[in-house]
């Protein structure tokens, strides 16, 4: 429960203040793309963790997913300060600036998944962890289904 108020309280934070000066952060629109690529490399890696115990390849560990749930809340509050006019590139498909309000809409729905994500894993019930993995996941290829190059 601490490490969860440590948690948000950090990402309250980190929103309050990039939300100010997002995009002026950024030397050039390169380093944006940079900088979200590696914030979902770390959400994948740590997405990843889970799902492995989530199917069964992995033993579960309540330690282990509790930290990866963790990381995955506070680094799903990170990337969209990275999508700002002038960003384009990477991955991303122009529907995240052409239907923004779409792309802003999907980027909530999944940190609301993430923040039930986190509570399942802190909880330590497994099939609570599954439920809200699942969740989480769609979300996720939802988002990747319209916003991402394949």
């Amino acid at each position: 429960m601490k490490l969860q108020k440590i948690i948000l309280a950090a990402s309250a934070t980190i929103l309050t203040m990039s939300s100010g000066f997002a995009v002026a952060q950024f030397q050039k629109p390169e380093d944006a793309i940079k900088y979200r690529q590696s914030v979902y490399t770390v959400l994948g890696n740590s997405f990843g963790k889970i799902s492995a115990v989530v199917k069964g390849e992995v033993p579960y560990n309540k330690d282990d997913v509790a930290k990866n749930a963790a990381i995955i809340a506070m680094m799903s509050t990170l990337p969209w300060q990275a999508f700002g006019p002038g960003t384009e590139g990477g991955k991303a498909q122009p529907a995240i600036w052409s239907d923004n309000a779409k792309f802003k809409a999907a980027s909530e729905k999944m940190q609301l998944a993430v923040v039930d994500l986190n509570k399942a894993a802190q909880s330590g019930d497994l099939e609570s962890i599954k439920k809200a993995f699942g969740a989480t996941g769609q979300t996720c290829k939802g988002c990747h289904d319209d916003f991402r190059k394949k």
